[in-house]
């Protein structure tokens, strides 16, 4: 599963670094996650960025665990918090092999 933050312009390098810390602790800590990767965006190539500032990568060991994430309080609280600064989501879920 891959996730594309758009945040709002006026918001601070701060909540966004505090995203991606809150993202990071899923791993270990959210049941079933194989691998996960969380960034803001720093390409220079202005074309391709269409704004999305914070990029969320999670690889999950079957299907199960991806619905369980999503759920999880974690997870859950990750959204509440940043989403007052958000104006869009993109989410691309992968299949399983």
């Amino acid at each position: 599963m891959r996730s594309l933050k758009k945040f709002k312009p006026d918001v601070s390098i701060e909540v966004k670094e505090s995203a991606i810390k809150r993202a990071h602790d899923f791993k270990g800590n959210i049941p079933g996650i194989v691998e996960l990767s969380a960034g803001i965006n720093v390409t220079n190539e202005i074309e391709h960025m269409h704004v999305f500032t914070l990029g969320i990568r999670v690889t999950f060991e079957n299907q199960q665990a991806c619905r369980e994430y999503i759920q999880h309080p974690l997870h859950q609280g990750l959204l509440q918090s940043i989403g007052p600064f958000v104006e869009g989501i993109v989410v691309m879920d992968y299949p399983f092999a």
